[in-house]
This record gives C-alpha cells, structure tokens and sequence, in this order.
C-alpha cells in the first residue's frame, strides 16, 4: 500500500457487518505513551520511505526468529545500528508496551531484556512512528515579557533559541505548549494518514486479486493496541479485538478468521474521523470555529482551548502546573490515575509521593522537585536549574541547563537535545511507602545505572521545528558526576508522608563507594560537632549566647537558601 492510496479514507458504505453505530458508541484514542516516551533521537531509526524499507526488514527479521522475538544482536545487525543502541531501542519499547502480559515488560536485568527479545510486530510499529513530529509549541507572543528570563544575549543562544525552556512556558498556563486535546488531535491526524502504511506491515500476504490479497488476523490487529484504544463513556480501555465487529465475541480457542486487511483499514478510518469530529464539536463550544486537520504533520492547528480535559474517559495524567514560590505535595490519594506532568513550576519544591507509570518535568525552573517511584519512564523537558529526585525504571532528559539529577534508575539516562551543565548523582532520599512504591511499579534497588548516562543527538528529529542540516548525527552534551564531596541527603519532612504505616527507613538504593564515604564523612563531622558543643563547659550565660548566635546563623541561612519559604509552606499543611 503507498503513501497516497492510505491517506484517503474510503467513500465507499461499510460492509454490512460492520455496525454504522459504532462510532457513536466508542471513541478511538492514540496511546499518548510511544509519542510522548517512545521516540528515539537515532537517525538509522527514522525511515521516511513509507513502507518500503521496513517491509524489507520485516521479512529479514522474521526468518531470523523462531517465536517472532529477535535480541539486540539480531537488530544490531539488520538494523546496521551499534549493539549499544539495539539494546536502548528494545528497552525503550518495554518502557510504552501496551500489553502488560509481555514477558518484556517485567524484566529489569539487562542481560534477562536481552534474552526475551522485543515482538518483531511491536518493533515494526515502534520503528514506523519514529518518522512522527511533536505537535510545534505555541510561540510566545510578548517577546518582552522573558527577556529577563531569556536575555537574547545569552552565550547559549543558537539555532535552538526557539526552544528555550522558560520562553516557551513562562505564563501561568498552558496556553504556550499543547494541550492534551491538541495532542490528541494531532496524534489522529497522523494516524488517519499512515494507518494503512502501519497495517501492512501486519498484515500477511496470500493468493488473490492485488486488492484482496492483504489479510489481518486477529493476534496481528492486537499489535494496533500500541497505538491507540477504543473507549466507551465511563469504562476503561476496551480490547482492540472485543471492539472491532469482525474479532469481536471470538471464541480464544477458535479465533476469528483472518479479514481484508481493506476491509479493517476502512473501519479505523471511519472510527478516526469520528473521534476527530467529536474533538471539533467540544472545542467548538470553547472556541469560535470547529477543528481543520492540516495536511502537515508539524502544522496542526489548535485543535483545543488550553482548558479542554483529555477527552478519553479513561484516567489520563494528573497535572501539577504553575506552582510558584512555594510548596507543594501530592500523596498517592490525590492523584486520579497512573500518570503525572509537572508543568511551569517556577521556585519551588514539589512533592509527589506515589507509584507512577509515567512522569513528565516540562519548562520548570529553580525548582526542586521529588518524584516517588515511576515504574515506567520519565521525561524532564525544558527546565533550568531544577534538582530532580526519582527512582524510576528509565529517564529521559532533552532541552535542559544547569540542572542537577539525583537518581535511582534501572536503565541507562537518555539526554538528547541541546543541554548544558548537567550533572548525575545517586538517589538520595526516602520516605516511608518508598520501597512499597517501588515493588508496586518493578524497581529494583540494586541496580542503578545512574553514572551510565547516553548522550544521543544534539538536535531532536522529532521536534516539529526547522533545524540546519548536518546536524541531527552532532552528539548532544552528557552529564558529568556530582563531585561526592557535594553530594548530601535530601530529608523529606515526615509531617509530609500519609499516616499509611511504610517499611523504608533509609535509601534503598546502595551508594557508591565515594558517595558513601562522603555521606559517612559529613555524618561524622556532624556528630563530632555536636559532642563538642555537649563537652564544652560553659556558663549558662554563655549556653544561651551561643544557641542565640546557632539560631541565627541557620535562619540567616533558610532567608538566603530560600528555604524559609518551603518551611513556611509545610507548616501551613
């Protein structure tokens, strides 16, 4: 199927076992998760030739599995991509697989990912939609409003300076970066576009006219759930299969026939364009005019009001958005599902004590922010001076400065885009469900891969921005080590944890030999301190005098940390 022939949707009636109603009942959805965890910065990965190349590889990828799994070795090789890389992009897709049940979804250990192998149809989808563009933020419209966040003359100001994280996010809205209706909205224009592309490369070939000779089983349509879902008002996410007229209410020991893969192409279609039709009637209650999907990728329109919801009736993210110069925490109990974005959170520290599937840090700065256990991934975006604490199975870090990680990680750190002065140290807090939390997600304490950062590339292909030419293979700027002697625990307050009883009492991520020594050096000192000020004999006069001189000394500290204010806002709990 080319490009041109799966772009338009057919005009011809459904067949007539396909119920007309159906799209008035359920909504189709594009997964946020691959678009938003799922795309990797590795031009070998990009392919812009519709199918043609990756129906060449699917054919050499299948005759060299057995069980439809292949290992980095094998897409190493087929891929012509380093070992190195073979291995992110199989750890990447466990990280947005829309099935549970997959045995890769579970393992941690490198050598057990490598051993299990990724789906070769769960790889052919992952690989088409590397070819995505993120929807293009909104620009600032008073250029003045950030010039003391942004000055133009700064030393960091190139052909990314449309990127800059405050410039982009400075308002106390979202009104300068997508919402999750535009998202979606233009996540559906993609899809309405390539989904025959994507179908074909699942489909199975047999003898026949040219127009039939394309069929769909339904274990292959399966593989679609990595894209998008179906919904019904007030229900959860409903299988691909249970949904689709020709698959649904199929015995599991008898599976439905295989279909036209036509045939299926044409239902989603119908189904896309319904969804597509419901988001311009809700935005056309917030807006003057309905929703036009534009032909380009990069050039949707605004398709929601920066207020609209997600539209899924399905638990999306919990936002956390425009705290400024204060404190702020959220329990496991405040949060409406599995998924959290930290958005514009400007001079502040930020408490989220829960176990997450997914996280998101966008355009903050000088912020310090505490993230629980994300069993999933994490994405820090366009933030500046912001100290990030998470224990998470992998994070991605893209478009950032002078920003400092504690981390807990299972895999390796991604830092693409254009970043300066980083810095990676080992996690350094806890509170009390901390390890409960962990468990309940699938991280492991003792591995952490913190001190392996990978740098890919210096600018993101997947960015809906014009970049120079030449410069997508220039290697984005690591992080260094936080010096140990520099390294210090972050206490959280326990007036802050819920009254749930927890088992953690100290990090459960082991410290490297230096850091440990750090920490046991400060201790020490610490103690050595307070058993001279014990020892010291004193009068009473002189006791009081020197609490009195303590006293200040550490209040003059909180007011020029700023820590008074956090203080301040805790008590207020």
């Amino acid at each position: 199927m080319t490009e041109s022939t799966t772009a338009e949707q057919s005009t011809e009636p459904p067949p007539t076992s396909t119920p007309t109603s159906v799209a008035a009942t359920y909504h189709l959805y594009p997964r946020r998760e691959p678009f938003d965890h799922g795309l990797l910065p590795i031009p070998k990965l990009i392919f812009t030739d519709g199918t043609q190349t990756l129906s060449h590889l699917k054919s050499m990828l299948l005759s060299s599995s057995s069980n439809q799994r292949v290992n980095s070795d094998t897409l190493a090789r087929v891929l012509q991509i380093p070992i190195g890389h073979a291995r992110l992009l199989i750890e990447t897709i466990s990280s947005v697989l829309h099935d549970d049940s997959d045995p890769l979804v579970k393992a941690c250990v490198p050598d057990e990912i490598d051993e299990i192998g990724v789906n070769v149809f769960d790889l052919l989808v992952f690989l088409y939609i590397q070819s995505y563009k993120r929807l293009l933020p909104k620009g600032h419209k008073d250029s003045a409003a950030v010039a003391d966040v942004w000055p133009s003359t700064s030393a960091f100001d190139g052909f990314l300076s449309a990127l800059s994280p405050l410039q982009l996010v400075r308002s106390n809205s979202r009104k300068f970066m997508p919402s999750q209706a535009d998202e979606q909205a233009h996540q559906l224009s993609y899809l309405q576009r390539h989904i025959g592309n994507i179908l074909s490369l699942l489909a199975d070939s047999t003898e026949g006219e040219v127009d039939d000779s394309m069929i769909l089983s339904m274990d292959k349509f399966e593989h679609l759930g990595f894209l998008i879902y179906f919904v019904e008002k007030g229900s959860s996410k409903i299988p691909m299969s249970q949904i689709a007229p020709f698959f649904a209410n199929s015995d599991p020991d008898m599976p439905a026939a295989p279909v036209p893969a036509s045939q299926v192409i044409d239902w989603l279609l119908d189904n896309i364009s319904s969804t597509m039709e419901y988001i311009a009637d809700r935005v056309s209650q917030k807006e003057s005019g309905p929703v036009t999907s534009s032909d380009q990728d990069v050039q949707m329109g605004d398709a929601a009001a920066s207020s609209l919801k997600p539209l899924s009736s399905t638990k999306g993210p919990s936002f956390i958005e425009g705290i400024s110069k204060s404190s702020y925490v959220k329990q496991a109990s405040d949060l409406k599902g599995t998924s959290v974005k930290v958005v514009n959170c400007h001079e502040s520290v930020i408490y989220v004590l829960a176990p997450l599937n997914y996280a998101t840090v966008y355009g903050c700065s000088d912020a310090t922010i505490v993230i629980g256990a994300v069993g999933k991934a994490i994405r820090v975006e366009h933030c500046e001076r912001v100290h990030l604490i998470t224990a998470a199975r992998r994070i991605c870090i893209a478009n950032c400065r002078e920003c400092l990680f504690f981390l807990g990680v299972n895999q390796q750190p991604i830092i693409v885009g254009d970043n300066h002065k980083l810095q990676v140290a080992p996690y350094n807090t806890f509170y009390k469900q901390l390890e409960e939390h962990m468990n309940q997600v699938g991280i492991v304490p003792n591995i952490n891969r913190w001190d392996e950062p990978v740098a890919l590339g210096l600018v993101d292909p997947h960015d809906s921005l014009s970049h120079p030419a030449g410069v997508s293979d220039v290697q984005a700027e690591s992080a260094a080590r936080l010096d140990p002697d520099h390294y210090t625990d972050f206490v959280i307050p326990n007036w802050l944890e819920s009254e749930q009883a927890g088992s953690t009492k100290d990090n459960p991520f082991p410290l490297p030999d230096a850091y440990l020594a750090s920490q046991q050096k400060k201790t020490k000192s610490l103690g050595e301190v307070k058993q001279v000020l014990k020892d010291t004999q004193l009068e009473e006069s002189r006791k009081r005098q020197l609490s009195s001189a303590l006293h200040a000394c550490f209040k003059d500290w909180l007011y020029a940390s700023g820590n008074i204010r956090q203080l301040y806002c805790l008590q207020g709990e």
